[in-house]
């Protein structure tokens, strides 16, 4: 995710691995960045998903589900690193606009980054 480095984040893993009791995760990528004059750290990963297959739906099925379970590792962890899910800008436009969807987020919210399929470059941040 290019323009993330041209944000000023640094990665710092590629991919961030976490353990967890015999289970190991290995989610995209982990972020740093330092937030201006206050020389605060800010940690962030990043799951990056393409929603490739034929059916979105469970293409979104498996991004939630491996989101939840990376962000229960991740509070257990490094509880000050927060995760995002990038989707495609097409796919959040579509799919993430969905009644269902969008009830599974207010009942679970998510963190999302919105990105240009071929350039990869984030169009916004959800929070």
């Amino acid at each position: 995710m290019g323009n993330l480095v041209q944000a000023g984040w640094v990665v710092s893993h590629d991919p961030l691995s976490i353990r967890i009791g015999k289970i190991g995760i290995h989610v995209d990528l982990g972020l740093e960045n330092l937030l201006g004059a206050e020389k605060e750290q800010q940690k962030i990963a990043v799951e990056i998903k393409g929603f490739l297959n034929f059916s979105k739906i469970t293409d979104f099925y498996a991004a939630f589900g491996q989101y939840l379970c990376y962000k229960v590792a991740l509070a257990r962890k490094e509880p000050d690193r927060i995760l995002y899910l990038a989707v495609p800008a097409p796919v959040y436009q579509k799919l993430f606009q969905e009644v269902l969807i969008q009830d599974v987020l207010k009942e679970y919210p998510a963190r999302l980054l919105v990105y240009k399929l071929s350039t990869q470059e984030i169009q916004s941040w959800i929070n």
